[in-house]
């Protein structure tokens, strides 16, 4: 198939670029003819032009991607789309009336969707290449060193703090400071990862222990869901690990008993988990099982073909207004062409009449003088 992915930045390292980055390489490598389409272009579309996805470059796809309701709105002309919404919060998420399918990452991103009015929403997890994102080396059997991805300098503060007091080595990656793409590296570097929504996905696939927590601008206060385990991944998962399924609240004493839940055998389940429910290679195909769903692909094609109707019966149209004008031309013409031809004979009578009557009266003066 002929696939499209569009995302609105491509600019710098980020969770929905790294996602888009990863469908890109997974759809490719199942075979199919896929480009890329960015507002905002950089970092990351030059990197999957170098792996052989080129930016956008047909007016006709299969199966078009998109992350935002600004790509949707300049794509959809272009083929059947489904736009993925990652957040209910920030506008670029806010879903467009004129996606075909809609997926949610959460149920709670679902249900914000089904309260705008789309009727139908299918949940699909973010992917992670597990096959980048793996543990390249074990965690230590006690905890040693801690790895923030927190997008807060007030959250890495207070986590510094934390692990100074039990003396953890504390590392830190902050996109909006020092944006780093492999970012799976320094990750493996750690026991346990600090961090909210994709982080988390992208910590569990490396085969480490995940704390869901950060303090974010857009949601006012610090917010947790504390350890990740089989007893509270579920609930996480419901709000996409963004902290606001449990919107727990720490202190610095708190915060240390969390992280001190840490255990090898909580980073090995973290692995299995993600290879179950978040690898790339079952998000792919989810999406391809959209597509080719019976309700979807029907109401779309089925709208394909009226448009086509529509534009043959506006050709149609236009070539008998074409035919008639030619015809009013034609008759205009020929009427046209007649009246000229009438006065031309008046005249021509007009002429004679002159000259013959010059002629009589040359004739009259002639005699009168003899």
């Amino acid at each position: 198939m002929k696939i499209l992915l569009g995302t609105h930045y491509l600019a710098k390292t980020g969770g929905t670029e790294s996602y888009t980055y990863a469908l890109a390489m997974e759809l490719k490598q199942l075979g199919h003819d896929v480009e890329h389409f960015a507002i905002v272009r950089g970092g990351v579309s030059s990197m999957l032009e170098e792996q052989g996805v080129p930016f956008m470059s047909s007016s006709n796809y299969d199966l078009i991607l998109a992350n935002h309701y600004t790509v949707v709105e300049k794509l959809w002309p272009y083929g059947f789309i489904i736009q993925t919404c990652h957040g209910n919060i920030a506008e670029l998420e806010q879903p467009s009336y004129d996606a075909d399918a809609y997926v949610a990452v959460s149920e709670e991103v679902k249900n914000h969707l089904l309260s705008k009015g789309i009727k139908t929403v299918k949940v699909i997890h973010n992917g992670i290449d597990c096959q980048r994102f793996f543990p390249k080396n074990p965690v230590s059997k006690k905890l040693t060193t801690v790895l923030s991805l927190c997008q807060s300098e007030v959250a890495n503060y207070f986590i510094r703090k934390c692990c100074e007091q039990v003396g953890v080595t504390f590392l830190h990656s902050n996109k909006f400071i020092d944006n780093v793409w492999s970012v799976e590296e320094l990750i493996n570097r750690s026991d346990l990862v600090v961090g909210l929504g994709r982080s988390a996905y992208d910590a569990m696939a490396c085969g480490r222990a995940v704390l869901v927590y950060d303090y974010r601008e857009y949601m006012g206060e610090f917010l947790g869901d504390g350890m990740l385990t089989p007893e509270t991944i579920e609930k996480s998962l419901l709000c996409n690990c963004s902290g606001r399924a449990s919107r727990l609240q720490f202190d610095e004493q708190a915060f240390i008993k969390e992280m001190l839940k840490f255990t090898p055998e909580l980073a090995s389940w973290s692995r299995e988990f993600a290879l179950e429910h978040f690898n790339i290679k079952r998000a792919a195909q989810q999406y391809l099982d959209i597509y080719k769903g019976t309700d979807f692909k029907q109401e779309y094609l089925a709208l394909k073909l009226r448009m086509n109707d529509i534009q043959k019966d506006d050709a149609r149209t236009l070539e008998n207004m074409i035919a008639d004008f030619e015809h009013q031309k034609e008759v205009l013409q020929t009427t046209f062409t007649k009246k000229n031809q009438k006065h031309l004979r008046a005249i021509r009578m007009l002429l004679w009449l002159v000259i013959v009557l010059f002629v009589v009266l040359a004739a009259y003066i002639f005699f009168s003088r003899l």
